[in-house]
């Protein structure tokens, strides 16, 4: 049976990275700095419109599907399936993908296209969904697959917390049609969901509920908006259990897992989880540190550091683990 393996790699963040001091200055904020980098981990990030820098998501998610690409060896006409996983897509419609597909590729072509919006579970569940039409589908020999996030585009002026914590970037995958005689490739995906919380912190404004008007804009009830308090403990209770269901469905024991690369929103998180889970603090890579949190684009992104730092090796089990408003949360089991 075939499947889908992993054969390149690519980032992209815009400008130069904004430390916690700048910010406070660009931004026009006051943060906690010493609790943003010794707490939560993040002591920079890259944000396109401080920087004045014209990109958006589209852009970004162009630039880290090229490098991953080039990564790969491959040409970019020599993808068949290309998905963006984000929840702050270029447009609400045309998808962010078509966009990707034609920069990419200049035009018509026989390559399947989608967005996935799960929230910042949007690439992990991309990633399951690349992976299982790959291996169904002998026409679908590469994809790519790009987590990008463009938060810092809908938060508000004066909002300390959506500019200290949100951050612009993207990270992409190449995936290619192996056969199951290679050691590498894709084993799994678990997914968990409540719809019923949906109302703690989004971009509510720019749908069909909720249409931007003048009256919207004049009030300020647009862009990134917390309705309700998220509960400080929410990915502690949730993660170690779907890693677990997720080794058990894979048939891969916990304890043979080199890296998990988890949702990169908390260091102290983080590092609980890790404790919950019995397994070494270090085989969790950390990269808020210098982007900030990224969403759909920070475990490509974390992922792709660790192959470059030499973290990871062919034959190592992978797991992949997000969560999202809403609430969303997807983690991946493969072999890298």
């Amino acid at each position: 049976m075939a499947k889908a393996k992993i054969i390149g790699t690519g980032v992209y963040a815009p400008g130069k990275p904004i430390s916690n001091e700048e910010l406070i200055r660009l931004a026009g904020v006051e943060l906690d700095a010493e609790k943003l980098e010794g707490k939560i981990g993040i002591k920079a990030r890259h944000i396109a419109r401080l920087r004045g820098i014209d990109e958006t998501t589209a852009d970004f998610a162009e630039k880290a599907a090229r490098a991953a690409l080039a990564d790969a060896g491959l040409d970019p006409m020599e993808a068949d399936l290309i998905i963006v996983g984000t929840d702050t897509p270029e447009y609400v419609s045309p998808a962010t993908s078509i966009l990707v597909q034609g920069r990419l590729q200049a035009g018509q072509r026989d390559t399947a296209v989608f967005d996935v919006s799960a929230s910042c579970a949007s690439f992990v569940t991309a990633l399951d969904a690349a992976a299982r039409m790959m291996a169904g589908d002998p026409d679908l020999r590469t994809a790519v697959v790009v987590g990008v996030y463009n938060m810092p585009a809908h938060v508000r002026p004066g909002d300390a917390f959506g500019w200290s914590i949100f951050a612009d970037g993207a990270g992409a995958v190449v995936l290619s049609r192996v056969e199951d005689s290679d050691p590498s490739g894709y084993v799994t995906g678990k997914f968990v969901s409540d719809g019923t919380q949906w109302d703690y912190v989004g971009v509510y404004a720019g749908g069909t509920r909720k249409p931007v008007t003048r009256e919207m804009l004049e009030a300020g009830t647009y862009g990134l908006e917390s309705l309700q308090r998220l509960p400080g403990d929410r990915n502690l209770k949730l993660w170690p259990p779907i890693i677990r269901a997720l080794c058990e469905k894979g048939g891969i024991p916990l304890e043979k897992v080199a890296r998990f690369v988890l949702t990169q929103i908390n260091r102290s998180v983080i590092m609980d989880v890790m404790d919950a889970l019995g397994r070494p603090r270090e085989l969790a890579p950390m990269v808020m540190d210098r982007y900030g949190y990224t969403g759909s684009g920070c475990v490509p992104m974390a992922f792709h550091h660790a192959v470059k730092d030499g973290q990871l090796k062919r034959g190592d089990p992978i797991v992949f683990c997000a969560s999202g408003a809403g609430f969303a949360v997807g983690a991946n089991l493969f072999i890298y």
